[in-house]
């Protein structure tokens, strides 16, 4: 493989992403899926390839596309191993150029949020592994690691479950990525329709706080564009560009947070080899990507010690994330096997239905008994991200309130640090294989139903007191000091 080789087919990655942006803006019923233009992007690479029209070609008399599609064998050989190396950058921009919180706001606010976030990671695992344990290993001989599937897909996302790929593959479930990447994509699509149906039936039902005219939303949005005279900066200028470029400089931040976390690995692994290495073996299994995150987590802190937390841009670590995950996703789909999916297409029907039907559960029933108040505008954006990711439940958050009336985008963002670390790629994610194939299913099924037990009796007793009176609603306060400010 030459390097004009793996120069061209990344430029063919960002050609689908333009392509897919021009089907977000042209054809209506993609916008109003507010479907991202990777994701169909993706669609579109997955039905050029082997897999679809690459088998179209016997029939079709097209000999010359019965490799790889449109696609040569070396494009596919470069978008096959990108997944894995992307994966590390959208986590170790994580937590970089974010400022640092006070812990009592973020207890006060995003505890009962993180409750409910508790609920969906691990209910998640409880479904997948009771499934796994009872109905699809015993009857469809289903890989015992399958019960990690819907909370990788789901949870995790795209990103995640292409990050899985070699765990998966480790253990010897060669088509888990495959199936994880499907499951994702069925999480994120039912993710949104049953979102916005949700929405639509509080508005009707009086339950919505922020929406008094029902849901209204410009045709730009639903395009995906901004209009003309919205300034909106997509980052801050933090350093001179005549010393260094500020993109190459959170660039080169970002790469000091993944060699971290690789100096990291390689010392747990070391350290697991020589301590107990014969009879255990997790950091062996342990991928890049949540140690990337904890470089990440050291670089900032260091920054911030020192002073220096100034150099780095929140926003610009967010567009470095998004071009990482657009590429990312685009070449998982468009290397997905269907021969993996289509194989055990009965147990990838049976994880899909069961984790779209405990999310809309959780979503519907147990989180207006959690938040006591705009249980709506900040309960569907912790539905979006369990259903895939951040964006889903950020675009359900602006849906449900489009003026920002309530503080759910606050409360969201305190959540999802404090379950970034563990859950949807975090260390429990990275670990939940290991763990399962090591020690068994049970032990980690009892394990999950415990916290999932736990999160909920905290929540809903929160939710009692300030009912009761007997403690304040932080979020009254919070709007309360809003006004005030205003």
């Amino acid at each position: 493989m030459t390097p004009n080789q793996i120069g061209f087919a990344l430029i063919l990655l960002t050609a689908l992403l333009l392509l897919g942006k021009w089907m977000r803006v042209k054809i209506g019923w993609v916008q109003k899926l507010f479907l991202p233009s990777s994701i169909l992007a993706g669609f579109l690479a997955l039905a050029l390839g082997p897999q679809i029209l690459g088998r179209l070609a016997e029939p079709l008399n097209l000999p010359w596309l019965a490799d790889g599609g449109v696609f040569t064998e070396e494009i596919l050989e470069v978008w096959k191993v990108l997944p894995g190396l992307l994966i590390s950058v959208v986590f170790a921009a994580l937590f970089l150029g974010s400022k640092v919180m006070s812990p009592r706001k973020v207890a006060r606010l995003a505890g009962p949020q993180l409750s409910i976030g508790m609920a969906y990671a691990t209910g998640q695992y409880i479904i997948g592994i009771l499934l796994t344990m009872l109905l699809l290993a015993p009857l469809f001989g289903l890989h015992p690691a399958a019960g990690a599937l819907i909370e990788a897909a789901f949870e995790g996302g795209h990103g995640t479950a292409a990050g899985m790929k070699q765990v998966f593959e480790d253990f010897g479930f060669e088509g888990g990525s495959d199936l994880a990447l499907a499951l994702a994509t069925v999480g994120l699509v039912s993710g949104i329709i049953i979102g916005v149906a949700v929405i639509n039936w509080a508005v009707r039902k009086g339950k919505a706080e922020c929406l008094d005219n029902g849901l209204q939303m410009s045709l730009e949005e639903q395009r995906g564009l901004y209009k003309k005279d919205e300034n909106v900066p997509a980052a801050m200028m933090t350093s001179r560009p005549s010393s260094i470029e500020p993109l190459s400089l959170h660039l080169a931040v970002v790469g000091l947070a993944i060699l971290i976390g690789w100096l990291l690995l390689s010392g747990l692994q070391w350290l697991e080899s020589v301590l107990w290495g014969e009879h255990l073996q997790l950091m062996e299994y342990l991928p890049l990507f949540p140690m990337a995150m904890l470089g990440g987590v050291i670089v900032q802190l260091y920054l911030d010690k020192t002073g220096n937390g100034f150099l780095l841009d929140q926003q610009m670590m967010f567009r470095i994330q998004g071009l990482a995950l657009d590429l990312l996703i685009i070449s998982a789909l468009a290397t997905l096997s269907l021969t993996a999916i289509a194989q055990n297409w009965e147990s990838f029907l049976i994880l899909s239905v069961a984790g779209v039907a405990f999310s809309t559960f959780v979503l519907v029933w147990l989180t207006p008994r959690i938040l006591p108040s705009f249980w709506l505008e900040r309960g569907v954006g912790d539905f979006g991200q369990s259903m895939g990711v951040t964006a889903t439940g950020l675009i359900l958050m602006r849906i449900a309130d489009p003026e920002d009336k309530s503080p759910a985008l606050e409360a969201f963002g305190y959540k999802s640090l404090a379950m970034v670390p563990f859950f949807g790629g975090g260390m429990i994610t990275a670990a939940a294989i290991p763990l399962i194939m090591q020690f068994g299913e049970l032990p980690f099924l009892i394990v999950m139903i415990v916290l999932f037990v736990a999160s909920v009796w905290w929540g809903m007793g929160h939710f009692k007191k300030v009912k009761a009176g007997d403690v304040d609603d932080p979020v009254e306060e919070i709007m309360e000091e809003a006004e005030a400010q205003a």
